[in-house]
């Protein structure tokens, strides 16, 4: 039941994001002009462009390389198990330098699909945890989530790109004579229109996004063994030691560039533990018992409206009421 809830949910929003996205163009390209129509496909070329190189970037920027079998060999176990679990083929097995505990699923076309684990996930988290988080990445492969994320992050950039467009070209070539002045005016207008269009996508996108890690979690519950338990259990360990690392040595720049990638947030990490270290917890229960308990605050629903994850306290909340 939860899953057509979510399923249904996640169809609305892409509806709803592509037909706001069409009423919204359609008026800008009706107040502007059709020269606007050339800049859409060069938005899409470049996004598209930028898909097919991003794993590339992400292999570079988090020190990540192919996880070899013989080092690596129940971990690759883990992976192929859940794969045919999930009916999908086996991606490739990735490690990842980092030392906060995560992970995440990517892959384009030329570089075929992923799952990277950090060699933080698996100093701290335990054989059944690692195998429930593997499980939403899975799950994230076997729903397209790299690629509906593409298409629908390609939509506000096309906004915020007609907008910028705009507001330069009234800004450099607009002042000379008063008929231009007045054009000037319009583009300016219309491009602050785009912008705000933007803006208004762009939230929608992100909760299309924290819909996903919902659905992905769902999925690891149902593929691994006891896995709703076990992934709350490793959500709660996630955020509580990614939030010591960053108070002990800040996160780096790097961490953040590509966060929407990760199991977790770790912007919000860093937070969340000093909710948590107040109860001396210890036990992995205890520590999910903590956060399913604590209240959400109306700062909390906000923040939320802005990340590209759920927020911890009702996803695993979601994860107990999947038990």
């Amino acid at each position: 039941m939860r899953t057509l809830k979510l399923k249904l949910y996640m169809i609305g929003t892409i509806a709803f994001l592509v037909a706001l996205s069409t009423l919204f163009f359609t008026i800008i390209l009706s107040l502007a002009g059709a020269p606007l129509l050339l800049l859409a496909p060069m938005v899409v070329i470049f996004n598209l462009i930028q898909w097919l190189i991003a794993p590339y970037i992400i292999d570079a920027l988090y020190g990540v390389r192919e996880a070899p079998p013989y080092q690596y060999p129940r971990l690759h176990e883990i992976v192929e198990r859940l794969s045919r679990r999930s009916k999908i083929a086996k991606p490739k097995v990735m490690i990842s330098r980092i030392d906060i505990p995560n992970a995440f699923a990517y892959g384009s076309p030329l570089t075929g699909s992923r799952v990277a684990v950090t060699k933080g996930l698996l100093d701290v988290l335990e054989e059944e945890e690692v195998e429930a988080v593997i499980g939403h990445e899975l799950g994230h492969l076997k729903h397209r989530d790299v690629h509906i994320m593409m298409f629908a992050s390609v939509l506000p950039a096309i906004f915020y790109y007609v907008g910028y467009s705009l507001m330069m070209s009234a800004y450099y070539g607009g002042y000379r004579t008063r008929d231009r002045r007045n054009n000037a005016g319009a583009l300016i207008l219309i491009g602050m229109l785009s912008l705000v269009v933007y803006y208004i996508v762009s939230l929608v996108v992100l909760y299309l996004s924290r819909l996903r890690e919902y659905y992905a979690d769902v999925h690891s519950a149902s593929i691994v063994e006891d896995g709703a338990r076990n992934l709350s259990e490793a959500l709660a360990k996630i955020v509580t030691f990614t939030g010591r690392y960053a108070a002990r040595r800040g996160l780096t720049p790097e961490v953040g560039a590509f966060k929407a990638l990760f199991i977790s947030d770790p912007d919000t990490a860093a937070k969340d533990t000093r909710e948590l270290t107040r109860y001396g917890i210890t036990r992995d229960s205890e520590l999910v018992r903590s956060i399913a308990s604590r209240e959400i605050t109306w700062f909390d629903r906000l923040m939320e409206v802005f990340s590209t994850h759920p927020n911890v306290v009702k996803r695993i909340r979601a994860l107990l009421e999947l038990q």
